[in-house]
């Protein structure tokens, strides 16, 4: 009987402090910023069609989507190319840049946008799809669809009346 005792307190000992630990661990954890958190301390961020969710980006920013059935896709490769020389336009429009290139991951993004190889998606702050390319559009052009959205305007005449 002292066998048994003497094997099992130190396991329940063992179990107690595996448990008081994780407590501890769960009280202490540092606070993860969610995609939205870390897209407006740098809206020049670049997130991967599995770490977003579109709708938490809806009335707050206009993610733009490039898909690609592989990052190596030319097509791909140029778009990121044109998006990332210009960040600023696109800042100034909350632009959102969301890349998918794995189609077997079967992202929502993807599930709701449903590409064929390479596609450019313009979703506005209403969440509704604006423009599908089936390829590499430049900031310019992109700029320009995005400031004929109504939203877009009316956020340009708020802009110049507090100016």
């Amino acid at each position: 009987m002292r066998t048994i005792f003497a094997l099992a307190l130190p396991a329940f000992v063992a179990l107690a402090a595996l448990s008081v630990q994780a407590q501890s661990a769960a009280n202490t954890t540092d606070p993860i910023m969610t995609a939205v958190e870390r897209w407006q301390a740098d809206k020049t961020t670049v997130f991967d069609g599995a770490e977003v969710d579109l709708a938490d980006f809806q009335w707050i920013a206009r993610p733009v989507v490039v898909f690609a059935n592989t990052d190596a896709d030319p097509a791909f490769k140029d778009q990121m190319s044109l998006l990332l020389a210009r960040p600023d336009p696109l800042v100034e429009r909350d632009v959102v840049l969301i890349t998918d290139t794995d189609p077997d991951a079967r992202t929502e993004v993807r599930l709701k946008l449903r590409p064929r190889g390479f596609m450019l998606a313009l979703l506005g702050k209403d969440g509704e799809v604006k423009l599908r390319k089936p390829l590499p559009w430049d900031v310019r052009e992109l700029t320009r669809s995005i400031d004929k959205m109504p939203m877009r305007q009316r956020e340009m005449e708020e802009s110049t009346i507090t100016q």
